[in-house]
Order: C-alpha cells, then structure tokens, then sequence
C-alpha cells in the first residue's frame, strides 16, 4: 500500500511529495526545499521513517519544483525523471533564479527522460505517465491506476490550471491535454497537485471553471 507525504515549500508554496511503502522504498518528487529549514523537515521525515529513496521525479522543471534537487541528488545518488522538453527549463535554471533576485547554480544530475505511455514501477505499483505540455513543455502526469491517484504537477489543480503565460506555454495545448488524458479517468482519481489542496477528476469535470 503506498503512502504520500506531502511538504509545502518556498515562496510559491510549492507541493513536495514523498511516495513510499511498507517495504520502506519511496520516491521523492518535485524538491523545492530551498533553505535549510525546509531541507531539514523532508531529511528528518525520510530519516524517521528510514526510507530508501529510490527516484527523483519531476513533474516539470520551473525553478518552484527543482530549488532542492541538487541537495537530493548528491544526497541520495538516484537517477532524475524528467521529460526530455523540459531539459531546457530546466537548463535556464540559473537566470530563472535571477530573475526572482537570487543565486542558484546550474544543476548537475544524471537524467533519465521519460516520455508518454511509459511506466514506472515501485514495488509492482506501476505508473502511467502521460505527457501534458503547455504549463511547460515537458509537463507530466504520474498516475497509479491501482491505487487511484495522481502527481498532476503544475497541470491541474484544484478549480484551476497551470498558468500558460511562462515559457512555451500554450493555453489550448493544455486544455486539450487535460480533457484527452486526464478527463477520461475515473472521476473519484485522487489529484495531488503542484500547489494547493488535493481533488479529484470528477470534481474538477463539475466544478473546475476553465474547463466547462
């Protein structure tokens, strides 16, 4: 049975998510600790509960989503899950920082490019991943169809969307995504977004105003 944890960090009280099981393997997704207080809250949390971290994986590469991944990469030595369209967001890394007013160094981590209709597996707990650019290139969605849940990212949230104004967003693209691939799913799949509340594809189908 898998657990998530969830951490909200940095100034855009971005959504840090631990996946783990009983067997103590866990994946850490979207790391934006980016002080000490907050590297020191998902350190102690995988600590405490001896996870072994056996993946990083990225929705997508904005600066909220990757201000902890150097930290977990030299910490936890696992390979980076990221989709090859968002290489180049993630490359711009460091004047992405400077454009919020602070310093941060380019990344330097072993990639391993996932792309649509691939799966991961946990454990034998497989995810579907599904390709939604238009937040960003490369956004994806990691979905586990046993358990009923997914990491949308930046792509759906609760009574909204990912914004489409940043770098080779697309607001058409995104919209067509979420309705091909996400909106075909059951409607009590859990969605655990990039920012704010968890919902779930039926209530957004009902309530989600951008998506009438």
């Amino acid at each position: 049975m898998l657990q998530i944890q969830g951490f909200v960090f940095n100034f855009a009280s971005e959504n840090t998510y631990i996946i783990y099981n009983e067997n103590k393997n866990a994946w850490l997704i979207d790391p934006g600790n980016m002080n000490e207080q907050e590297t020191k809250a998902i350190d102690t949390f995988i600590t405490e509960n001896e996870l072994k971290i056996q993946k990083i994986l990225l929705t997508h590469a904005h600066i909220d989503h990757v201000l902890g991944l150097q930290w977990a990469f030299d910490t936890f030595k696992v390979p980076v899950s990221l989709h090859k369209d968002d290489q180049e967001v993630l490359d711009m890394l460091q004047a992405s920082g400077m454009r919020f007013g602070f310093q941060i160094n380019p990344v330097k981590v072993e990639v391993e490019y996932v792309n649509e209709g691939d799966e991961l597996e946990l454990d034998g707990e497989k995810f579907k991943i599904y390709h939604v650019p238009g937040h960003s290139p490369g956004s994806v969605v990691y979905h586990n169809e046993n358990q009923n849940f997914m990491i949308s990212g930046d792509v759906l949230f609760e009574g909204s969307i990912g914004r489409t104004d940043l770098y080779k967003g697309n607001y058409d693209q995104l919209i067509d995504g979420i309705k091909t691939k996400l909106f075909i799913l059951d409607d009590e799949t859990q969605v655990f977004s990039g920012h704010g509340n968890p919902t779930s594809i039926g209530f957004e189908k009902q309530h989600n105003p951008f998506l009438k």
